[in-house]
């Protein structure tokens, strides 16, 4: 079940690391990952890019693969494993360090992974994807205006991306500014590319404010309603915190 929760916990991404605010048993905000795997297909894959992976360690495709099937299967730590070992065989590739920082990432080794995706990509030729990273990393550190600032960067190069839209609203709820967090995820689920972990961050935000009406509303768009339900008691419980 996915229950609603303020968390500066690891947030990674089958594909991509963004968000600073997650879900129970789910993912933060993230880009649709190219294509959606079931666990088996998961498995299947891990299996094969692992038996690569072992035949020639400094295959680079091999190591990616086999470390994306790891992270899918939340075999955290060993997906850190093999992307530091491919970083160490190419220690200037920016596909490998990204991919090695947002595994960092995973495992809760945030001043890690900012050296690490500090040198991911170039300010001449900036990676969205990185920069979205370099936000959450910046978010989970505590420092909002830092990750605000990144967030803001890549959104220069994919103006409109849910994903970043996203993460930079609740950056800004983490910042205590619920107004400018609401306009940001307004403008975040109405892209048609927006998923239901989207919708879900903004009725959270909602929720917070107070605005339990809307807040069901919007989770009623994603969830089932047992789940809607009890995220509703979460948001009720959470706002009579904070009132």
């Amino acid at each position: 079940m996915a229950v609603l929760a303020l968390s500066l916990g690891g947030c990674l991404s089958r594909g991509d690391v963004t968000g600073s605010i997650g879900l129970i048993g789910s993912r933060a905000a993230e880009p649709q990952a190219p294509t959606a795997r079931g666990e088996a297909e998961w498995r299947a894959a891990a299996q094969d890019w692992g038996k690569r992976y072992e035949a020639r360690p400094t295959d680079k495709q091999a190591a990616l693969n086999y470390a994306q099937a790891l992270r899918a299967l939340d075999q955290r730590s060993q997906a850190v494993a093999v992307l530091q070992q491919a970083a160490l065989h190419s220690p200037k590739d920016h596909e490998v360090l990204a991919a090695y920082g947002k595994a960092l990432i995973d495992v809760g080794r945030f001043k890690e992974a900012e050296g690490v995706l500090a040198r991911a990509h170039t300010p001449d030729k900036p990676d969205w994807r990185v920069l979205s990273a370099q936000g959450t990393v910046a978010d989970q550190l505590g420092d909002h205006a830092a990750a605000q600032r990144y967030y803001l960067t890549a959104l220069k190069i994919v103006p409109g991306e849910p994903s970043v839209l996203s993460n930079l609203g609740l950056s800004y709820a983490l910042s205590k500014q619920p107004a400018e967090a609401e306009r940001v995820l307004r403008q975040a689920t109405a892209h048609p590319q927006a998923d239901g972990r989207v919708k879900q961050n903004l009725a959270l935000v909602l929720g917070l404010q107070g605005k339990m009406g809307e807040a069901e509303q919007v989770l009623a768009q994603s969830l089932p309603p047992s789940e809607v339900a009890a995220n509703m008691a979460y948001l009720r419980q959470a706002a009579g915190r904070r009132s």
